[in-house]
């Protein structure tokens, strides 16, 4: 069970926030922002965004983590009521280190799914448990789901959080991203 370990007022260049963090077992340093009053609410915009150091920070044109989170805050800022969820599991859940080992072997011609497998990790090691605690929390009774990931619809299959909808994060494609994004979409499922 989740509870909250401290809540601060976030202004952002995309509009106002309220940041939680929160304590659990494993002392995950997760973070959530909220728009407005998400407690007991139906249809509420929910982005769960997974951290990417290389594309959130610093801009990397190698996949359309940036953009997709830029596009959710946008998307979220224009609603009274929304949430963004922000988990610490870099690489799809392999870590910082060993994305950059990833990110080398797809110079080396692996796509990202290859790369993960040849490390010896499976296509996608991240978890949403965190989300779903985080949801629960604020009692939230349904969602509109920002995704393109089938994962992430699946987590919520037997959870008493419903998902009434979907909202799809487009993104254009770069020189860079196009083969990352065709990679998502052909061996993940992703839905663009």
């Amino acid at each position: 069970m989740l509870e909250v370990y401290a809540k601060a007022a976030l202004p952002t260049l995309y509009g106002e926030f309220e940041i939680y963090t929160f304590k659990n077992d494993e002392m995950d340093e997760h973070a959530v922002l909220v728009r407005g009053d998400p407690t007991g609410k139906e249809n509420v915009p929910v982005r769960i965004h997974s951290e990417c150091l290389t594309g959130d920070v610093f801009g990397s044109y190698r996949c359309d983590c940036r953009q997709q989170l830029v596009k959710s805050m946008e998307y979220l800022a224009g609603k009274d009521l929304g949430i963004l969820i922000y988990l610490r599991q870099e690489g799809r859940g392999i870590g910082l280190l060993n994305k950059i080992k990833a990110y080398s072997l797809q110079e080396e011609g692996y796509d990202t799914v290859e790369a993960n497998l040849a490390l010896g990790f499976p296509v996608d090691k991240r978890e949403y448990t965190f989300a779903l605690e985080a949801l629960e929390y604020f009692k939230v009774k349904s969602i509109l789901l920002m995704s393109n990931n089938p994962k992430k619809f699946d987590t919520f299959k037997d959870s008493d959080v419903k998902i009434a909808g979907r909202i799809p994060i487009l993104t254009d494609p770069t020189e860079y991203d196009k083969f990352y994004l065709e990679t998502k979409r052909t061996k993940m499922g992703h839905k663009f």
